[in-house]
């Protein structure tokens, strides 16, 4: 099982997402890995594209593109 971490949120806001979200992610907890998930996806991909793009420039201007 993977090791679980305690948080702190402002009760308000929880409301709010657990009211617009939580019936679709069956709670609170399950909306919030969700997208904390593809955030941290979203960011791999981001890297992934800085670093194309890093290697297209070398690349470019060695002079083989």
């Amino acid at each position: 099982m993977t090791a679980r971490r305690q948080i702190c949120l402002p009760e308000e806001l929880c409301a709010s997402a657990e009211q617009q979200f939580g019936a679709r992610f069956g709670g609170l907890e399950s909306f919030l890995e969700f997208v904390l998930r593809e955030l941290a996806r979203n960011d791999t991909e981001a890297l992934d594209k800085a670093e194309q793009a890093v290697l297209e420039k070398r690349l470019r201007d060695l002079g083989y593109l």
